[in-house]
């Protein structure tokens, strides 16, 4: 298991594995951009306490592994990265910004996996584990009607 987060009331290991593509999945993401679209992913990632633990920028779309603090929700971190890769790549590559003209180098959306080292069966087992043995019945249980 990878390292885990310890905050004052708090150890987390929360990963995700992140997609999102180039509006109208045009092939921009080459050249001079890819690599430094992979600079600005690394700089803000740094910035949000957020460590990549593997991504790849292909020519129009990236994929991202990561774990992120507790305190980050997926969607306003997906929004940091999105936001800021498209308005510095579009200011330091002009070609870019007449492309997109509406500002837009991303598609509207993402896909977002929760991963980990463990599977629902082991996270149940552990629950049944800590059901004690003299309440034979399900009361000690949180299930939604």
């Amino acid at each position: 298991m990878g390292q885990q987060r310890s905050g004052s009331h708090t150890v987390s290991r929360l990963t995700v594995h992140l997609v999102w593509a180039t509006k109208y999945r045009y092939h921009v993401l080459v050249g001079e951009i890819k690599p430094r679209c992979r600079e600005l992913l690394i700089q803000i990632c740094k910035a949000e306490d957020v460590r990549i633990l593997k991504g790849v920028v292909s020519k129009d779309h990236v994929h991202m592994h990561v774990e992120y603090p507790p305190r980050l929700a997926v969607s306003d971190l997906v929004k940091r990265l999105k936001g800021r890769t498209s308005r510095l790549l579009q200011q330091e590559f002009p070609h870019l910004e007449r492309r997109y003209w509406g500002k837009h180098l991303w598609s509207v959306g993402y896909g977002a996996w929760s991963t980990g080292n463990i599977t629902e069966e082991m996270v149940q087992e552990y629950l049944e584990h800590h059901r004690h043995p003299s309440d034979p019945d399900d009361s000690a249980f949180i299930l939604e009607d």
